[in-house]
């Protein structure tokens, strides 16, 4: 289900975003009646504090939302979301001019508030509707939401419903939609055209392996991304145990979130030459499954001894990163799923990251 801003109306309820720093100042301005009911709530402006301010008919007469200090929107995410979250459903407008270091963004994360999966089983929770404030680039946020509910639609798909052959079934569907143009090699062809690994990965499972193309553009920089569609690992012959497998649908994280972004470029119109390469695989196994001691032979020549086969994303990766190469792009960015160990590292809200050019990590 994808969220989008509210139609603009008479009924929607005004909403005032507060800091600690502007609560004294904000306070001023209300009536009596209205500083009382906030003093009596004890709203200050904190992160994550929310509170309807009752007319005299029992209804809404305004919202108040806390952003916190600059400190606390240093470290959160999404403030807006944070209290918009705790308000009931209704329809909302901001009110005030509020400092938070992107405002789309923060409009974004309102708007996934009403984000669903619903493939399975239809939900019907309501939620706090915004509507677009007039300094705000509505396309570009709703292209952001329509590519972040991609993104999670494929992740939360399990893989009965979305192995290799589905996921190139819906980067298809993206490439048509923008007028792409797509290719994939799948199966032994694979082999004929010089992706090993890839064929290696994930030739033991029913859904063939498979290297998905996608083309647009013939001016501006070159850009290429690269995502990682393992859309099973059970860990090959190293076999997950089954703390760890429950989750193993997602390992097609990075194919998803390319996908997603290919969308949003394309949305906004971005000016580049534009290719997007998934080695799509099940890492499953039978009696083809490749073994540890293995030693493969790469598309750039090098050789890769197996030590353990869960660690398939980087073969995969290897020869479509190698393929991207050869098209001399300016830019190639990589997504992944790649290493529980990166959790261990940064933790569980925080994306890691490698490059050699720090004019593009910022």
């Amino acid at each position: 289900m994808t969220a989008c801003f509210a139609a603009s109306s008479g009924q929607s309820i005004q909403t005032y975003v507060v800091s600690p720093q502007n609560f004294d100042e904000f306070r001023q301005s209300l009536d009596a009646k209205t500083k009382s009911w906030v003093k009596s709530n004890q709203f200050t402006g904190k992160l994550g504090q929310a509170l309807i301010c009752p007319d005299q008919d029992g209804g809404f007469e305004r919202a108040l939302l806390g952003i916190g200090t600059p400190e606390d929107r240093k470290r959160a995410r999404f403030c807006l979301a944070t209290a918009a979250q705790k308000l009931p459903p209704a329809t909302y407008h901001l009110a005030n001019d509020f400092d938070l270091p992107s405002k789309d963004y923060e409009l974004f994360g309102w708007l996934m508030l009403g984000y669903s999966f619903t493939r399975y089983k239809e939900t019907k929770t309501p939620v706090p509707s915004l509507v677009a404030p007039d300094w705000a680039d509505r396309a570009k946020i709703e292209a952001m939401v329509q590519a972040e509910t991609l993104c999670a639609d494929l992740i939360n798909t399990p893989t009965n419903d979305l192995g290799p052959a589905e996921l190139e079934k819906e980067a298809r569907e993206l490439a048509s939609k923008f007028g792409m143009d797509f290719k994939v090699i799948v199966g032994d062809d694979l082999l004929s055209q010089n992706f090993p690994m890839i064929h290696t990965v994930g030739r033991a499972s029913a859904s063939e392996p498979r290297l998905i193309e996608l083309r647009h553009g013939t001016k501006g920089p070159k850009i290429s991304l690269v995502g990682k569609g393992v859309c099973f690992d059970t860990g090959g012959l190293n076999l997950k145990p089954a703390s760890s497998i429950g989750g193993m649908k997602k390992d097609m994280g990075g194919a998803a979130n390319v996908l997603a972004l290919t969308s949003m470029i394309l949305s906004t119109g971005m000016n580049i030459q534009l290719r997007v390469l998934i080695p799509a695989v099940e890492n499953s196994i039978s009696g083809n499954s490749f073994r540890p001691g293995d030693i493969l032979t790469a598309r750039n020549g090098s050789t890769v001894e197996i030590n353990n086969t869960d660690a398939e994303g980087r073969l995969v990766l290897a020869d479509a990163l190698s393929f991207a190469s050869e098209d001399n792009p300016n830019l190639i960015i990589s997504m992944a799923t790649l290493t529980g160990a990166a959790r261990v590292a940064v933790g569980a809200d925080i994306a890691p990251f490698f490059t050699e050019r720090n004019d593009v990590s910022d």
